[in-house]
Protein backbone atom coordinates (compact mmCIF):
# COMPACT_ATOMS: atom_id res chain seq x y z
CA UNK A 1 0.00 0.00 0.00
CA UNK A 2 0.99 3.45 -1.01
CA UNK A 3 2.18 6.28 1.61
CA UNK A 4 -0.93 8.74 1.23
CA UNK A 5 -0.21 12.23 1.42
CA UNK A 6 -2.05 15.36 2.99
CA UNK A 7 -3.71 16.45 -0.14
CA UNK A 8 -4.60 12.99 -1.20
CA UNK A 9 -6.41 12.71 1.94
CA UNK A 10 -8.07 15.95 2.07
CA UNK A 11 -9.88 14.95 -1.06
CA UNK A 12 -12.05 11.69 0.80
CA UNK A 13 -14.54 11.52 2.66
CA UNK A 14 -15.14 10.74 6.14
CA UNK A 15 -15.71 7.51 5.53
CA UNK A 16 -13.27 6.75 3.06
CA UNK A 17 -10.73 8.43 5.93
CA UNK A 18 -12.30 6.00 8.31
CA UNK A 19 -12.04 2.69 5.89
CA UNK A 20 -8.52 3.48 5.59
CA UNK A 21 -7.60 4.44 9.05
CA UNK A 22 -8.63 0.74 9.93
CA UNK A 23 -6.97 -0.24 6.96
CA UNK A 24 -3.62 1.28 7.90
CA UNK A 25 -3.88 0.39 11.75
CA UNK A 26 -4.51 -3.50 10.93
CA UNK A 27 -1.14 -2.92 8.48
CA UNK A 28 1.00 -1.49 11.38
CA UNK A 29 -0.02 -3.85 13.96
CA UNK A 30 1.05 -7.02 11.64
CA UNK A 31 4.05 -4.97 11.41
CA UNK A 32 4.80 -5.38 14.92
CA UNK A 33 3.68 -8.19 15.91
CA UNK A 34 6.46 -9.57 13.10
CA UNK A 35 9.06 -7.76 14.52
CA UNK A 36 8.22 -9.52 17.38
CA UNK A 37 8.39 -12.78 16.58
CA UNK A 38 10.63 -12.37 14.23
CA UNK A 39 13.13 -9.73 15.54
CA UNK A 40 13.55 -7.11 13.40
CA UNK A 41 11.18 -5.89 10.71
CA UNK A 42 11.49 -6.63 7.15
CA UNK A 43 11.54 -2.53 6.27
CA UNK A 44 11.87 -0.66 9.18
CA UNK A 45 10.92 3.03 7.36
CA UNK A 46 7.21 0.76 6.89
CA UNK A 47 6.18 0.89 10.51
CA UNK A 48 7.66 5.27 10.78
CA UNK A 49 5.52 5.94 7.19
CA UNK A 50 2.27 3.93 8.98
CA UNK A 51 2.25 5.85 12.05
CA UNK A 52 2.97 8.86 10.13
CA UNK A 53 0.23 8.64 7.88
CA UNK A 54 -2.26 7.37 10.48
CA UNK A 55 -1.30 10.48 12.44
CA UNK A 56 -1.97 12.69 9.26
CA UNK A 57 -5.62 10.91 8.63
CA UNK A 58 -6.84 11.68 12.36
CA UNK A 59 -5.30 15.29 12.07
CA UNK A 60 -7.16 16.17 8.88
CA UNK A 61 -10.49 14.24 10.30
CA UNK A 62 -10.36 16.47 12.87
CA UNK A 63 -9.76 19.54 10.87
CA UNK A 64 -13.06 18.76 8.86
CA UNK A 65 -14.91 17.86 11.60
CA UNK A 66 -13.82 21.56 13.67
CA UNK A 67 -15.16 23.21 10.06
CA UNK A 68 -18.40 21.41 10.18
CA UNK A 69 -18.92 22.76 13.48
CA UNK A 70 -18.21 26.40 12.48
Amino acid sequence: MAILRANEIREMTIDEMKKKLVELKRELLKERAHKASAGAPMNPGRMRELRRTIARILTIMNEKKRESKV
